[in-house]
Protein backbone atom coordinates (compact mmCIF):
# COMPACT_ATOMS: atom_id res chain seq x y z
CA UNK A 1 0.00 0.00 0.00
CA UNK A 2 1.53 3.83 -0.77
CA UNK A 3 1.94 5.16 2.67
CA UNK A 4 3.87 9.07 2.16
CA UNK A 5 6.95 8.86 4.30
CA UNK A 6 6.73 12.48 5.49
CA UNK A 7 3.45 14.68 6.21
CA UNK A 8 3.11 17.07 3.04
CA UNK A 9 4.35 20.90 4.22
CA UNK A 10 1.26 23.48 4.70
CA UNK A 11 3.07 25.34 1.50
CA UNK A 12 3.22 22.61 -1.16
CA UNK A 13 -0.41 21.80 0.10
CA UNK A 14 -1.41 25.52 -1.13
CA UNK A 15 0.45 24.89 -4.24
CA UNK A 16 -2.45 22.73 -5.53
CA UNK A 17 -4.87 25.78 -5.23
CA UNK A 18 -2.43 28.56 -6.26
CA UNK A 19 -3.25 28.91 -9.92
CA UNK A 20 -6.86 28.60 -9.50
CA UNK A 21 -9.45 31.72 -10.29
CA UNK A 22 -12.92 32.93 -11.71
CA UNK A 23 -12.48 33.69 -15.45
CA UNK A 24 -14.95 35.94 -17.01
CA UNK A 25 -17.87 34.44 -18.99
CA UNK A 26 -17.41 34.26 -22.89
CA UNK A 27 -19.99 36.79 -24.73
CA UNK A 28 -20.85 36.51 -28.08
CA UNK A 29 -22.71 38.95 -30.77
CA UNK A 30 -26.89 36.95 -31.10
CA UNK A 31 -26.73 36.74 -34.63
CA UNK A 32 -30.97 37.00 -34.75
CA UNK A 33 -30.65 40.44 -32.73
CA UNK A 34 -26.91 41.34 -32.02
CA UNK A 35 -26.83 41.89 -28.57
CA UNK A 36 -24.42 40.61 -26.76
CA UNK A 37 -24.87 37.12 -24.89
CA UNK A 38 -23.25 33.93 -23.15
CA UNK A 39 -22.16 31.41 -25.46
CA UNK A 40 -24.45 28.29 -25.65
CA UNK A 41 -27.16 30.12 -23.78
CA UNK A 42 -30.41 31.31 -25.46
CA UNK A 43 -30.37 35.56 -25.81
CA UNK A 44 -32.38 37.41 -23.13
CA UNK A 45 -33.46 40.43 -25.29
CA UNK A 46 -35.01 38.40 -27.89
CA UNK A 47 -35.15 34.59 -26.82
CA UNK A 48 -33.78 33.25 -29.77
CA UNK A 49 -31.18 30.37 -29.40
CA UNK A 50 -29.64 28.58 -32.98
CA UNK A 51 -31.84 30.33 -35.51
CA UNK A 52 -35.27 29.55 -33.22
CA UNK A 53 -37.42 31.16 -31.07
CA UNK A 54 -37.67 29.17 -28.14
CA UNK A 55 -38.66 31.84 -25.23
CA UNK A 56 -41.48 34.07 -26.43
CA UNK A 57 -40.79 37.60 -25.36
CA UNK A 58 -43.63 39.61 -23.52
CA UNK A 59 -45.43 42.47 -25.41
CA UNK A 60 -45.01 45.84 -23.88
CA UNK A 61 -47.92 48.52 -24.50
CA UNK A 62 -46.69 52.02 -23.83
Amino acid sequence: MAVPKSKQSKSRTNKRFANYKATAATLVDCPHCHELKEAHKVCAACGYYDGKEVVAQKETNN
